[in-house]
């Protein structure tokens, strides 16, 4: 689909939808007001005989509507004023596309709420609106001997802005949204793969191609390398599977030479049946995410590069399957990390908190003005925080700031869950350093408390994806979360630099 920005009277765009807003009780948009006038009150007597209230994410089309050059007004429900605000927004955005999509129109002209109603200036309204229109048209039929056809016959969409001293930052709004959005479905489709065939190899090779088009150092490091490195928790995890692991290095370099890098960090075990502790039968299948976190470090390397911004970003993933086996790691093995510090393996399936463990030691030699990490890591997170909101943790408070701050600009929220020097001891091991498990209770923390040790050098925040990396049920499928909260970071730190 083409994006585009459209200025003028909205009665007068000729476009085969033109889409208002609706307000709940029946109260009209700024533009939607303006259609009510060119059609000498035609919206308000509809509202009027109840035939829509506004209700979030209703629409009511409309044909041949008097004194309006388009062919048929799509109405959308906003909701309540006081109510509508970055989540509902974008949901309206949504809900308008997917109608739109039912009804016969090539091209539609989208006028967007006004900014005041979300208390957002037009750059945000257009970025978000376009990866709302471009995450309600995404589909994942690749693996499909026959992927249906697209029902939708809607080729174009523009945002329309009345006012023309806008047309600069909206069209600025919509580059950064588009590159978000290729970001968001990198993500996705990574995700979305099977195990069979999204292994370590083909994430690396993924990554290849991605240096490859936006011209990006990589480096690969297999099993040899990694011995030589002392990674024995990478590669204990590694030990079951035929697939060899891979560590994957890509750089962006946007920024000043001497310009410390921000690294990401995504774990990517691209299959997780436990190991040794193996999983549950049941949607074992969901656990071809466990590699959504190095998902979204490739997909925010395809956003940042796409939006040229002038920053310097690393990003690390450690990828391996996670599978059971005569060479498997046993529950009660102790292994040397690359920080050489000793871990007993009480759980083989506490296996990300492994491989994250020695990528960010790995990551220390970027020396990074900030490190993130990002990983589907625990099932407690889910059950602390649903599928709502990711769990943030961060040794340092300004860093936990500046990432929640992004989340809520970005409308991909984080909640910040602490890191008490108290919940350690539930690490302590008779036998090794310490556990990579501290039992049940606070077990999101004790994970992001593992690998606290391991960043005491760099700034450091932990993202716990696990909730939100992905929807379980009919709507199964990768979410590409947290690639817009990771962009808007960098969007921020970029301006600072």
């Amino acid at each position: 689909m083409e994006f585009s920005i459209k200025v003028g009277r909205p009665e007068q765009l000729q476009a085969g939808c033109i889409v208002v807003g609706v307000f709940e009780p029946r109260k009209l948009s700024v533009a939607g007001a303006a259609l009510d006038r060119a059609s000498k009150g035609y919206l308000a007597r509809i509202l009027k005989r109840g035939d829509m209230e506004g209700k979030a994410g209703s629409t009511l089309l409309l044909h041949d509507v008097p004194g309006i050059k388009a062919e048929r007004v799509l109405l959308l429900g906003l909701g309540k004023p006081e109510s509508f605000r970055d989540r509902q927004y974008s949901e309206a955005i949504g809900a308008a596309v997917r109608a739109l999509n039912a009804t016969g129109a090539a091209d539609s002209v989208l006028h967007l709420p006004e900014s005041s109603a979300v208390k957002r200036d037009i750059g945000w309204c257009v970025a978000q609106a376009t990866i709302a229109a471009r995450g309600a048209t995404y589909r994942f039929d690749r693996m499909k001997s026959r992927p249906e056809k697209p029902s939708s016959v809607l080729r174009k969409l523009a945002f329309g802005i009345g006012d023309k001293k806008a047309q600069r930052a909206a069209t600025a709004g919509l580059e950064q949204g588009l590159a978000i959005a290729h970001g968001v479905s990198l993500a996705r489709d990574l995700g979305n793969l099977p195990g069979n065939v999204c292994t370590p190899t083909y994430l690396a090779n993924a990554a290849r191609e991605l240096a490859k088009h936006y011209r990006l150092k990589i480096q690969v490091i297999e099993r040899a390398e990694m011995e030589k490195l002392g990674m024995g928790a990478l590669l204990s995890v590694a030990r079951g599977s035929v697939q060899p692991p891979k560590l994957i290095i890509v750089e962006y370099r946007g920024g000043p030479a001497g310009q410390k890098p921000v690294a990401l960090v995504g774990k990517g075990v691209t299959f997780d049946t436990g190991g040794i502790s193996i999983k549950p039968s049941p949607e074992m299948d969901e656990m071809k995410f466990d590699m959504c976190g190095a998902a979204s470090v490739l997909g925010t390397l395809k956003a940042v590069a796409e939006m040229k911004l002038r920053i310097n970003v690393v990003g690390v993933i450690p990828a391996t399957e996670n599978m059971p086996g005569g060479n498997a790691t046993k529950p009660g093995d102790i292994v040397t990390t690359m920080s050489g510090q000793t871990v007993e393996i009480l759980n083989t399936d506490a296996e990300g908190r492994l491989i994250l463990c020695d990528a960010l030691t790995y990551a220390e030699r970027y020396k990074p003005q900030a490190v993130i990490d990002i990983a589907t890591l625990t099932g407690a997170c889910v059950i602390a925080l649903g599928h709502v909101v990711s769990g943030l943790f961060a040794n340092d408070d300004a860093l936990a700031h500046e990432v929640l701050a992004a989340g809520e600009a970005s409308g991909d929220r984080a909640w910040h869950l602490p890191l008490h020097e108290e919940y350690q001891e539930q690490l302590n091991s008779n036998f090794a350093d310490f556990a990579n498990i501290g039992g049940r209770p606070g077990g999101a923390i004790t994970a992001a408390c593992y690998l606290a040790r391991f960043t005491k050098k760099m700034k450091w925040a932990h993202l716990d994806i696990a909730g939100t990396a992905w929807l379980s049920g009919k709507a199964k499928g990768s979410t590409g979360r947290p690639v817009p909260l990771l962009a808007q970071f960098l969007i921020k730190r970029a301006a600072k630099s």
